[in-house]
């Protein structure tokens, strides 16, 4: 019990959410989006804005999200800042941890509370939480599995949250992409955003590149699109026959959740076979981890993973340090990869492999996330770079990085 200003006891608000870590540890907080229980790893995101384009990201599947920066929801919600490619779909996470409550939007683009959209997505959401203890905590012991939960009338079974936070097996070892891939091939040609016009189209392209889902966002499209390509995207079981059927010039491996270990079972025969080919492949995220895998490294689970908009980086081709957007929580071992790989990218952070390229073949890859949505755009030239390998490959000049 508590006291109100005049000094009559009041009692504390009944808690209508926990997150339940595999320790043994019950947070209590307030509840909002979906009802229910969800399982999944506990990460935290450092970025200030783009809380609608990080909850959207498929490569969060299996993770509930810590937001460090207290006041998440305030600028509501809109059609426009979804990343995932099924726009009604969800994205795989599980939950997201927030410090302050919502409020209304304060937005001209808002189309929807905060609250209201999670809950339409299906996403647990839990207010009211000390984030920075949190996020402390993560750093120390690594991120743990969890269980979140949220029951208006605040009614809980602790010790059956605590036994399913505890048994969960975690994400290591987890083929994710298989349940956030495309269902069918498609072909892309919507171009990036801006204030007045929105979303374009493109509409005279002169390559063709074939994306492989694993999975992928929707900026990541545009911004292919904006270089000049007509994007055919395969699901993530696509093998190295149906992606060589669409006749590529370049063949690009996309972000995506879980283990790469475990989605390379399948995934990584198929790159294998295109970088033999010598066609021109850049990959992202987990499509970097499998590239280091195919081409012979080895990967590993971080401790606390890197999720946020604001990580220096080194590119050793240029070297200039540009600031990026990440998420992921596993790493490519440098030490691990082969001679004839070099090591392009690393991070400022901690000195982990954040890139990758052949010295003798037109593939490269990155860590990161260089399409960005949210963060900043100081990566957008990969995209640049990436068609320049095709434009040299067909002969043709290449054009300044930008």
């Amino acid at each position: 019990m508590t006291q109100s200003a005049d000094g009559h006891p009041w009692a504390e608000p009944t808690p209508t959410a926990l997150l339940v870590l595999a320790d043994g540890t019950v947070i209590e907080g307030f509840g909002l989006g979906a009802r229910g229980i969800a399982v999944g790893e506990v990460c935290f995101n450092t970025a200030m804005t783009g809380y609608q384009e990080i909850l959207t990201d498929p490569s969060y599947a299996g993770q509930i999200i810590t937001f460090t920066f207290p006041h998440i929801g305030n600028v509501g919600v809109n059609d426009e800042d979804i990343e995932t490619v099924n726009m009604a779909g969800a994205s795989g996470v599980r939950g997201c941890v927030l410090k302050a409550d919502v409020t209304d939007p304060s937005n001209y683009r808002a189309s929807r509370r905060f609250d209201a959209w999670l809950a339409a997505r299906g996403v647990i959401g839990i207010s009211g939480i000390d984030t920075r203890a949190l996020t402390a905590l993560i750093r120390e012991k690594g991120m743990p599995n969890a269980v979140i939960a949220h029951d208006p009338d605040g009614r809980f079974d602790i010790p059956a949250l605590k036994a399913q936070a505890a048994a969960w097996s975690g994400l290591e070892g987890l083929d994710l992409a298989i349940d956030v891939t495309t269902g069918q091939t498609f072909t892309w040609d919507e171009t990036t955003w801006s204030l007045t016009e929105g979303y374009g189209r493109q509409t005279a392209p002169v390559h063709h590149v074939v994306a492989v889902d694993y999975g992928i966002k929707r900026n990541i499209l545009r911004l292919l699109a904006d270089q000049g390509c007509r994007v055919t995207v395969l699901p993530a079981t696509a093998t190295a026959e149906d992606i060589l059927a669409h006749q590529p010039d370049g063949v690009f491996l996309s972000n995506g959740p879980g283990d790469p270990a475990a989605t390379g079972e399948y995934a990584v025969p198929a790159i294998r076979e295109i970088v033999a080919r010598g066609i021109p492949t850049f990959g992202i995220c987990l499509g970097h981890q499998m590239l280091g895998l195919a081409l012979g490294g080895t990967t590993a689970k971080m401790h606390q993973g890197h999720h946020g908009a604001n990580h220096p980086v080194m590119d050793h081709t240029t070297g200039k340090v540009e600031i990026t957007s990440m998420n992921h929580g596993f790493a490519v071992d440098a030490a691990s990869l082969p001679d004839t790989v070099e090591q392009t990218h690393v991070s400022l952070f901690d000195g982990s492999n954040c890139g990758l390229r052949l010295k003798d073949q037109p593939v490269f890859s990155v860590q990161y996330h260089p399409e960005a949505s949210p963060g900043p755009r100081d990566s957008h030239y990969l995209f640049t770079r990436f068609v320049n390998l095709i434009r040299e490959r067909k002969g043709e000049p290449a054009v300044a990085e930008r």
